[in-house]
C-alpha cells in the first residue's frame, strides 16, 4: 500500500536530525525504470518555497529519476541561500545515487526536491546532506512505508495508497494534516505507477485528478508555500493504459489520500462533507461549499454538536453564486433543516454525535453539482497551532 507497490520504485526513510525528537525526517523515492516520466502540480501562493521553484524547472525537463523529501524545515522565505540549498540537495542526491549504481547516471535536473515544516528557516546541511546519504543507501522495496513516516509533520499517522489497474498499478504517499486550502491543500505528495504512459497523459491525468481531489479539501483556509504532488511513471509494468483510465485509477488514489488529510487534519473531532447540488455552474457549487467549509462560526458549530443552519445559509449568502435567498434547501445529516430559505424539519433531530457529517445545499438554480470536504474547528486545534514554532 505504498509508493513501491508498483514496479520499478524503490524507496527509504531515515532520520538525520532535522527533527529534535529523533524521528523519520528524510525520505527519498527513486525511479528503477525503464522509463521515467514526470507531471506535477504546485502550490499557487505568490511565496513559493525554494523546493517548490526548484522542483518546477526540473519537471518542464520531463524527467524525474528521483524525489528527496524532508520534514522538520520548509525552506521557505529563506532568499536565494535557500535556493542555493535546495540545488545543493539535488546535486548531492544524483551524486550518492550514481555513486551506488553507476548505471544510473542521475544529473541534479532528474532530481525533484521537497521539503515541509517552519517557515523562515534554513535547513541545517551538515544534517540533511548525510541523511540523504544514508537515504541511499536504505533504498528497497519495502521502504514505501518508512518514506511515508519519514514526511509527516503534525500528521498523526502516514498516508499512503495503492489502486490497481489492469496489470499496472497507481500507488501513493501524502503528508498533510494543517493549512489545508487550495490549491491544492497543504501538502505533499508522491504518487507512482508502472504504467507506459508519457509527460502530456501524465500530466493530463493528474491535473483532473487533483481538481476533484486535493483542490476540494479545505480543512483551515490556509494556503501553503511548499504544496507539490508529483506523479512519476516507471513505465515498469509494459501497459499503456487508455487515458480514461489512467485519470480514473489517479483520481482514485487522489481522492483516497486527500480523505485521508481531512481525517487527520489537526485537532479534527468531525470529518464534513459539503454537497452542493442545483447549481447553476460547478463554479458556483465550488464556491458555495468553500465558503461553508471556511465559515468558523459553522465548523466550531459543528465541533459543539450544533446543527445550526442559520449559519451555513448566512455562509452561502456571502457567495456571488446564481441562487434565491428564499429558494434554499438545507440538511445536515439527512435532516432538511430548511427549506426555502426558512426553518423546515425539527432541529433536534439531526444527529451530530459521531464523527462523518453530511451537510447538502441545494440551491435550485441549475443541474450543476460540487463536494467540498473539511473538518470542525476545535480547542486542539487552536492549542497546536498557537505554539508551532515555540
Amino acid at each position: 500500500m505504498t509508493v513501491t507497490t508498483p514496479r520499478g520504485f524503490r524507496a527509504a526513510g531515515v532520520a538525520a536530525g532535522l527533527k529534535a525528537s529523533g524521528a523519520g525526517d528524510v525520505a527519498l523515492v527513486l525511479n528503477d525504470g525503464p522509463d521515467a516520466g514526470v507531471a506535477a502540480v504546485f502550490t499557487a501562493n505568490r511565496v513559493k518555497a525554494a523546493p517548490v521553484l526548484w522542483t518546477q524547472q526540473v519537471v518542464r525537463g520531463g524527467v524525474v529519476r528521483a524525489v528527496v523529501l524532508n520534514s522538520g524545515g520548509a525552506n521557505a522565505c529563506t532568499g536565494p541561500a535557500g535556493f542555493q540549498d535546495t540545488h545543493a540537495t539535488a546535486e548531492h542526491t544524483a551524486t550518492a545515487l550514481t555513486a551506488s549504481s553507476p548505471r544510473l547516471m542521475l544529473g541534479a535536473g532528474e532530481v525533484a526536491v521537497c521539503s515541509t515544516g517552519l517557515i523562515g528557516e534554513r535547513l541545517p546541511m551538515d544534517k540533511l546532506l548525510p541523511g540523504v546519504r544514508a537515504a541511499v543507501r536504505g533504498l528497497s522495496r519495502e521502504g514505501g512505508q518508512p518514506a511515508a513516516e519519514a514526511i509527516m509533520t503534525t500528521d498523526t499517522r502516514p498516508k499512503t495508497t495503492v489502486v490497481g489497474g489492469s496489470g499496472w498499478t497507481v500507488g501513493g504517499m501524502a503528508k498533510g494534516a494543517g493549512m489545508l486550502a487550495p490549491a491544492m491543500a497543504t501538502m505533499l505528495c508522491v504518487l507512482t505507477t508502472d504504467a507506459v504512459a508519457g509527460p502530456e497523459i501524465l500530466d493530463a491525468a493528474l491535473r483532473a485528478a487533483t481538481r476533484v481531489t486535493f483542490d476540494r479539501i479545505d480543512s483551515d483556509g490556509c494556503m501553503s508555500t511548499n504544496d507539490t504532488v508529483l506523479l512519476l511513471a516507471s513505465g515498469a509494468s509494459g501497459i499503456a493504459p487508455t487515458e480514461a483510465e489512467l485519470t480514473a485509477a489517479v483520481t482514485a488514489a487522489c481522492h483516497d489520500l486527500a480523505q485521508q488529510l481531512i481525517a487527520d487534519a489537526e485537532g479534527a473531532t468531525k470529518q464534513i462533507a459539503i454537497d452542493v447540488v442545483g447549481a447553476a455552474t460547478e463554479e458556483d457549487a465550488v464556491e458555495v461549499g468553500r465558503s461553508v467549509a471556511r465559515n468558523n462560526l459553522v465548523k466550531t458549530a459543528l465541533f459543539g454538536n450544533d446543527p445550526n443552519w442559520g449559519r451555513i445559509l448566512a455562509a452561502v449568502g456571502t457567495t456571488t453564486a446564481a441562487f434565491e435567498p428564499d429558494g434554499v434547501d438545507v440538511a445536515v445529516n439527512g435532516v432538511w433543516v430548511c427549506r426555502s430559505g426558512a426553518a423546515a424539519e425539527d432541529r433536534a433531530k439531526v444527529d451530530l454525535t459521531g464523527r462523518d457529517v453530511t451537510i447538502r445545499i441545494d440551491l435550485h438554480a441549475g443541474e450543476a453539482a460540487a463536494t467540498i470536504w473539511t473538518n470542525d474547528l476545535s480547542h486542539a486545534y487552536v492549542h497546536e497551532n498557537s505554539a508551532y514554532s515555540t
